[in-house]
C-alpha cells in the first residue's frame, strides 16, 4: 500500500535574482523588504488554499515546517499549527502533519495545549512533529529564554529532550508536576491557596486528593492582599487542557539526518523524516532506524508491536521520504525557473552543511562549501523534474531502492519563484496523471473515512446526544 503527502515549505513567490558575492553568484529572491512582506502574506493564505486543496484531491497527508525572519525567500511557516487549524476547520480527511515544530523555541505546555487543540478542531488528525531547530537567527532569538541555544548542540539536545518529556506528560497524565535541569512545573514557589480548587479536590472519586494538588499552610505573616496569596499554601501538581482526543497521544515524527537522531527517534517510537538524502543514504538510514527499533523492542505508542519496514499503512508508522516534484508535460512546468527556484534554495541551505547529505552512501560527505546546483539534486534524484513518466519511474526507484513494504511518499511541490496557481496546478496534474498510477503500482491506499472514524478517539470525547 501506499500514502502520498505533500510538504509545504513556504518558499517566496518573489521572481529568483543572482546578485554577485565575493565573484560567486547567490541566487536570493528579488524584491524589496515591502515587497518581501506582502509576499509572506500571500504564502501564509497559499498555505492554507492549498492544504485544503490537498484534502479535496485525495493526498493522505499535509506538513508544514516552522521558519521565521527570512526575506532570502527560501521559507516560511511561523506556527504551522496556526495554518493547519485553518485547514483543518475546511477538511475532513487530511492527517495535518508539522515537520517540524521547533520545540525549543517553546514553552512544552503552551505547545502542548496548541497542538491538543488542533487535534480536538480536527477530529483527531493532529500528526505531531518536533525538531530542535539548526539556524542561530531563529534560535537564539526564541530559545535564549529557555536555554536551547543552537550554538550549544548539547545544551539545546537536554533542553528537548526534557521538553518531549513534558509534552508526553501533560497529554497522558490527568493532573502531574515536573522538576527538571530546565523547567519546575508548577513552580516550587507557586503559592494557590484558593477555595474553589480546595473544594473540587474535595469530590469524591476525582482521581486526586487535596493533599496531592496542594501543600496547605497557614496564612503567611509577610503577606498581605487576596487570600490566595497570602498564604505558605504551595501548589503540586497542575492539569494540563486540553488533552488530544487520539489515545494515548498522536503519533510523533522527527526529521533526522545524524545517526544519534535516527537512535533517538527509534527507540521513542517517533516516525522518522528525511527529505535530501539519495536513494543509498536514505535506505541506510532507514536500516539504522529498524535496527534501533528492533533493539528497542519495537517501541509504539499504542504497543504494537512490530511494523513493517520502511512504513506500515496500517499502523502508521515507520519512515516517510520527501522529493522536490516539477511535473513538466504538456505545456505545464517550467524546467528553467525550477532550477532557478531550487538553487536559491540550496545557497540558503548549503551553508547550513546540508550538502553533506547529498552524497551517496559509500561516499564521503560533500564539502559544506560545495555549489548545489539544480543539476546535482536531479542527477542525485532528489529533485524529480520531468515529465510524467519520469517522475512516476523515479518516484517507484525509492520504493524499490530503499526496501519500502508498504510505501509513504512526500511530494514538495512548491517552489521560490512559483506562484499560489503555479503550484496547485502542479499538485492537481500530479492527483489525476500520476497518484492513480502509483496507487496501482503499490496495492492501493488505506481506506480512510472522515471525522473520528479509524482515528483511535476516546468513546467519551463527545458528550452522548451532542
Amino acid at each position: 500500500m501506499i500514502e502520498i503527502g505533500i510538504f509545504h515549505n513556504g518558499a517566496s513567490d518573489l521572481p529568483c535574482v543572482e546578485v554577485d558575492v565575493d565573484g560567486r553568484p547567490v541566487t536570493v529572491t528579488g524584491g524589496t523588504l515591502a515587497q518581501t512582506h506582502s509576499a509572506a502574506q500571500r504564502t501564509i493564505v497559499n498555505q492554507v488554499r492549498q492544504g485544503i486543496l490537498a484534502d479535496q484531491l485525495g493526498y493522505d497527508y499535509w506538513f508544514q515546517t516552522e521558519h521565521h525572519f527570512q526575506p532570502e525567500g527560501a521559507e516560511l511557516s511561523p506556527n504551522p499549527l496556526v495554518g493547519e487549524a485553518a485547514i483543518a476547520s475546511r477538511t475532513k480527511r487530511i492527517r495535518l502533519a508539522q515537520a517540524a515544530n521547533i520545540i525549543c523555541w517553546w514553552h512544552p505546555l503552551r505547545i502542548a495545549e496548541q497542538a491538543a487543540m488542533l487535534d480536538v478542531i480536527s477530529g483527531g488528525r493532529l500528526e505531531f512533529g518536533i525538531g530542535r531547530g539548526y539556524q542561530p537567527r531563529e534560535n537564539e532569538t526564541f530559545g535564549w529564554t529557555y536555554g536551547s541555544t543552537i550554538q550549544d548542540q548539547e545544551r539545546n539536545r537536554a533542553y528537548y529532550e526534557e521538553a518531549y518529556d513534558i509534552i508526553i506528560k501533560a497529554w497522558t497524565q490527568d493532573s502531574f508536576s515536573h522538576h527538571g535541569e530546565f523547567l519546575s512545573l508548577p513552580p516550587s514557589y507557586t503559592k494557590w491557596n484558593h477555595r474553589q480548587t480546595i473544594a473540587y479536590f474535595s469530590q469524591p472519586g476525582v482521581e486526586r486528593s487535596v493533599e496531592q494538588v496542594l501543600k496547605l499552610g497557614p496564612p503567611d505573616m509577610y503577606s498581605g492582599g487576596n487570600p490566595v496569596q497570602a498564604t505558605t499554601t504551595k501548589l503540586l501538581e497542575i492539569p494540563v487542557y486540553p488533552q488530544p482526543l487520539q489515545k494515548p497521544y498522536p503519533q510523533m515524527w522527527e526529521p533526522l539526518t545524524s545517526p544519534r537522531s535516527i537512535k533517538w527517534a527509534a527507540e521513542r517510537g517517533i516516525n522518522g523524516y528525511f527529505i535530501v538524502e539519495p536513494n543509498s543514504r536514505l535506505r541506510r538510514n532507514i536500516e539504522l532506524y529498524y535496527d534501533a527499533a528492533e533493539k528497542a523492542g519495537w517501541p509504539d505508542r499504542k504497543n504494537r508491536g512490530r511494523f513493517k519496514h520502511g512504513w506500515d499503512a496500517d499502523k502508521r508508522r515507520g519512515v516517510v521520504t520527501c522529493r522536490y516534484i516539477h511535473v513538466a508535460e504538456k505545456g505545464l512546468g517550467d524546467l528553467d525557473r525550477a532550477a532557478r527556484g531550487m538553487e536559491l534554495q540550496w545557497d540558503y541551505y548549503g551553508p547550513f552543511g546540508f550538502a553533506a547529505v547529498l552524497a551517496e552512501a559509500d561516499e564521503p560527505a560533500y564539502d559544506t562549501d560545495i555549489k548545489v546546483t539544480a543539476d546535482l539534486l536531479r542527477q542525485k534524484e532528489v529533485a524529480i523534474h520531468g515529465s510524467k513518466q519520469y517522475v512516476i519511474d523515479t518516484i517507484m526507484k525509492v520504493k524499490d531502492q530503499c526496501g519500502y513494504e508498504d510505501f509513504m511518499f512526500n511530494a514538495w511541490f512548491e517552489m521560490a519563484g512559483f506562484t499560489g496557481e503555479e503550484i496547485e496546478a502542479q499538485m492537481q496534474y500530479f492527483a489525476e496523471e500520476i497518484m492513480p498510477v502509483l496507487r496501482k503500482e503499490c496495492g492501493g491506499s488505506p481506506q480512510r473515512q472522515d471525522g473520528l472514524v479509524d482515528l483511535d478517539v476516546a468513546a467519551s470525547a463527545t458528550p452522548a446526544g451532542v
